[in-house]
Formats: C-alpha cells, structure tokens, sequence
C-alpha cells in the first residue's frame, strides 16, 4: 500500500513538473556583433593617450625627422605618476606614442638610430616604453601603443619594400617584447608634401593579430575599432557601431561624415572612438593650459555619450611628468562625472513595459533596465506595430529634479535602435533621437520633476533590448 502510495505521489509530481512552463531563451542577435574584446573596450569608456617624444622639447606638434636625440632629456620623467593620474580619473586602459611621425623611437629599436638609445637620457639605457609598461602593470592598467606609419626619419620611407620590411621589424619589437598589447594605434596622417608611399596596412594587421591574439586594432577603416572622423571628441547626433570596411580608406578625408555616423546597414562591427587632448595641442606646450572643465564634460556627452569611448590625450611636460594643472583638471572632471551618474533618481520606481518576452516570471523583464546590472536586458515579447515598442518608469519621486536622460542598449545582441522619443509626464523632451548604442546620454535644457518618463522606440532593427534607463542631475549646466 505504501509503495503504491508513494508511485502514485511521484507520478504527480511529475506530471506538474513536465506541465510547468519552461522559461523563454533569450532572442535571437542581431548582426553584426561585438568580439569579447571589442565589448571589454566599449565598456572602459575613456582611455588615454600620452603623446611624449622630441616634439614635446621642441615645442612643435609634428616634428621633422632631423631632430638630434640629444634633446631628448627628461631630468625627472616617472612613468608611474601618469599611471596614477589615469587610474584616479578611472581609467583602465592608457595608450603611449612609441613613434611619433618624427620617427624617434621611445625603446631601443634595433632598427633605427633615432631612439632614446642614442640620447643622453638615462646615458642612452632608457627604455620609456618598458617604463610605461611596468607603471601600468603595477596600476592594474591595460596598455596600447601608437606607432606612426609616417617616418619622416627613416631612409627607406617611400621605399615601399624596405620600409614596409623596416615598420613591420618595429611592430614586431613592440609585439613580442612589452607583454600584452590591448590596442594598437595605426593612422594615415601625413603632411600634404610628404613622399608617396604604400602602407601594407593588411600586412601589418596580420601580423598583429597574429601576435596579439585579443588586440583591438584601431585605424580610419579598424579592423576593430575607427576613427570618428574629428579630434574634436565628438561623434555625430547618429552613432552607429555598424559600418562596412569595403568601402573605407586610411587617410581618406571624404569618407570623414561616414566615419562620423556609421552606417545602420553596415556588415562589419567597428566602433567609433573619440581621440581629444586636455590642452589645444597635442604634445606640451608651455604656454597652454588644460580645457575649461564645462568644454570636457561637453565631450564626454558627445563622445561616451553617443555610443563612443573617448580617448583623452594627457601629455607630459620637458620633465617627463604630466603638470600638476593637467592632473588637477582631470580629477575635476572625473569629480564631475561621479557627481552626475552615481546618483540615479530611478531607485524604487515602477517600471512598465509594452510586453515583455517570458512574461512577468521572464529574465527580460522590464524591471532590467533599473537593476543595476551590466547583463540584463528587457525584451519586448514579439513584434509591434510601428512605434509600438515603450518602457516606462512610474512612479518617480516628485521632487526629484534631473536634466540628463541616460539609455543603454545591451550592445552584446546587435545594436538596433534607429529612432526614438523621451516623453517626461506626456511631453516630448527629445523628439527626433536616432540610435541609442552603448549609452545614450541627453542634457535636458532645464532641470525638471516627473511621475514618469516614458522611452518610445520609433524604428529598431528588429526588438529592442535595452539593458539600462537612468535619470540623474548635471549641477554643472
């Protein structure tokens, strides 16, 4: 009796178990889509360059090749102090010029006598890359490199052959001799009177690859990542991580507008990034100061802002140290920037959705994109009618003012959205918004106090997932 009794118990459960409604898997991408390498990089969202060389004792931007390594001389460079500069502004990965166009090599090449082997720094046994290397080791900090195609040193340059031969023996130094390499820096910048000469920029992108298995390989047409077609630090109202690599050319200035918005029919995933210096120039220059702080927060939210990592050039001085009036702007902004996002005023609201994939009991809820959590995601539950797709957050605290609109799709599936609206308590506050990306970031023209902001998405390609909406105030407009 017991045994039948105890059959009978577990036959029921099992029929309630096999008649439990299993939980949906998540949609199907939409591609293109981001590498593991390429998403690490767009989540590290400002970066930094350190553009040092003979330039900054020459007081020029672009050298001319003849320079004497003798000039080169730092009395007090420290590597470590810029490490440490960057990893207070929140920095994880910072990028050196280990040849600028001048062709000096901050390591010893064994391919050039243009190097610090042959300056009086350090008696000629200096190695500022290896230096920049450790320092950033030491600070928990990623490391990329810059090496200019320009060489207007080298002899071989417009040799196609030998320089090609020469850059790719200097690529493979920097490669195989500094440990891990995240970023690569290639451009096609040169002077309107400078010798022709073919780059095998493919060559050199194998190469690479090749060495550094997980690089990211920046250039006007990647392979990884692209250049947004500015040195201003501002990407365009439309922000595309999609464009197609056939029809991009290093060094091409017509194609500057495609670069700047992408193309949301593009086949090839390379995300734009935003390269801007803290001064007007480039390298030091002693008689200019760091950007007004109100003009850096302008292109964090045209760069981070719009679906870009900014790259923030921070240059060192004759000394080799980055200047205390350097050092102290970026800590006002990184102050700014805690200042405005670590506070959300959404805590605690309600969050609606048009329908939701897997229902209540789902993962991809509209709760999501409130939770704090860099992987969850909220999911329509099929397709809408045109402009059907909402989410909206009820329930907000009335006296809560705020002025900056944060979105966040989750980029891992495809970027999507083409068009979109914000409406705070039925107004229209952002009327013809484009693509959203990594981060949407809108400065309202006032502050104001809602019960509710609703995001609208107009036009998508295919559902949108959005993995985060924040409403946080800006005290600094």
């Amino acid at each position: 009796m017991r045994t039948t009794i105890l059959l009978l118990f577990l036959l029921h459960h099992c029929i309630l178990s096999l008649s439990k409604p299993l939980p949906l898997p998540p949609p199907l991408p939409v591609l293109p889509l981001p590498t593991a390498s390429q998403l690490k990089w767009q989540r590290r969202e400002i970066i930094m360059f350190y553009h040092f060389g003979v330039n900054t004792f020459t007081n020029s931007e672009w050298g001319t090749g003849h320079e004497s390594p003798h000039i080169f001389n730092p009395t007090a460079l420290n590597t470590t102090q810029w490490i440490t500069a960057a990893s207070a502004a929140g920095v994880s990965l910072v990028i050196l010029t280990a040849k600028h166009h001048d062709g000096f090599c901050l390591w010893p090449s064994r391919y050039t006598h243009h190097s610090v082997a042959h300056s009086p720094w350090m008696d000629g046994n200096g190695d500022v890359v290896r230096d920049f290397v450790t320092a950033a080791s030491s600070g928990g900090i990623d490391v990329g490199l810059y090496l200019s195609p320009w060489d207007r040193h080298d002899r071989t340059y417009g040799h196609d052959l030998a320089y090609n031969e020469h850059y790719l023996g200097q690529l493979y130094e920097l490669l195989t001799n500094y440990g891990t390499i995240s970023e690569i820096w290639f451009d096609g910048a040169k002077g309107a009177k400078a010798t022709n000469m073919t780059y095998n920029f493919q060559d050199w992108f194998g190469v690479a690859k090749q060495l550094q298995g997980s690089i990211n390989i920046f250039s006007d047409a990647g392979p990884d990542l692209r250049w947004v077609g500015d040195e201003a630090g501002a990407a365009g109202e439309t922000s595309w991580s999609l464009i197609n690599r056939t029809r991009l050319r290093i060094g091409d200035a017509s194609l500057e507008s495609y670069l700047n918005a992408g193309d949301p029919r593009g086949t090839d995933w390379v995300p734009p990034e935003c390269d801007v210096s803290i001064r007007p120039g480039w390298f030091w220059h002693e008689e200019e100061k760091p950007k007004p702080l109100d003009q850096l927060l302008d292109i964090y939210y045209k760069s981070v802002g719009r679906n870009c990592v900014l790259l923030l050039n921070l240059p060192p001085n004759k000394t080799g140290l980055v200047s205390d009036g350097d050092i102290q702007r970026l800590r006002e902004f990184r102050l700014a920037i805690d200042t405005i996002f670590d506070y959300d005023i959404t805590g605690g609201s309600i969050v609606k959705a048009s329908s939701e994939r897997g229902g209540k009991l789902g993962a991809f809820t509209a709760s999501n994109v409130a939770d704090g959590e860099a992987e969850t995601y909220w999911s329509p539950a099929k397709e809408e009618k045109k402009g059907g797709f909402w989410i909206e957050l009820r329930g907000l605290n009335p006296t809560s003012k705020f002025n900056v609109v944060r979105i966040e799709e989750a980029i891992w599936m495809g970027q999507r959205i083409r068009m979109h609206r914000v409406y705070v308590d039925g107004n229209v506050v952002v009327r013809n918004g484009t693509t959203v990306g990594h981060k949407r970031l809108y400065r309202l023209r006032r502050p104001v106090v809602a019960r509710r902001v609703r995001i609208r998405i107009l036009k998508s390609r295919g559902p949108p997932l959005l993995s985060a909406v924040g409403l946080h105030f800006d005290p600094y407009e």
